[in-house]
């Protein structure tokens, strides 16, 4: 190998070393962080009314699911009723359906936190999230609300407009 090959190759090396730090992960968002998701389940007339299924979910920047924070479910037939989380989390993890899945809710307003933490146990990282929450009842309507989020170690507080399936929904996220 002659030494202008050597000296390129080298030179290749040091940069690809110094420029690593540079492409790090952002930092997690603080320990003490958590998403407190105030959720209604409006009053709609109908007859029957049968209660609604239930998906909260956080995807990335990315548009990938970081964590299902709630699924109220009353059969796991009815899981693909719920098409937008379906498609994105249901039908590719089962174990996460099972440890997630409650029953379903009557009319009323609901209170939750998000510990910050994905579906796997780790904190997430500083930066830009979507907040989604889907609604559908059966021989009834159907609501998705989204709304993007920007985690990192500033609170804040966030009144989301409500939809035919899902009524108020407040969101605060706060350092403790």
């Amino acid at each position: 190998m002659n030494l202008a090959l050597k000296t390129v190759l080298k030179s290749s090396a040091l940069v690809a070393a110094l420029s690593a730090p540079l492409m790090a992960q952002a930092a997690p968002i603080p320990t003490n962080a958590q998403m407190d998701v105030e959720f209604e389940i409006p009053y709609i007339k109908a007859s029957p009314y049968a209660r609604p299924y239930v998906a909260i979910w956080i995807e990335d920047a990315d548009r990938k699911p970081v964590r299902t924070i709630e699924l109220w479910v009353g059969k796991d037939e009815w899981l693909k009723d719920l098409r937008s989380w379906w498609r994105k989390v249901g039908r590719y993890d089962r174990e996460l359906v099972d440890a997630v899945t409650s029953a379903t809710r009557t009319v009323g307003e609901y209170r939750f936190t998000w510990d910050g933490l994905d579906d796997s146990g780790q904190r997430v990282e500083q930066g830009e999230y979507t907040f989604y929450a889907e609604s559908v009842r059966e021989h009834g309507g159907r609501s998705v609300i989204r709304q993007k989020l920007n985690l990192a170690d500033k609170a804040f507080k966030i009144d989301i407009k409500p939809a035919v399936e899902i009524g108020n929904v407040v969101l605060t996220y706060k350092i403790k």
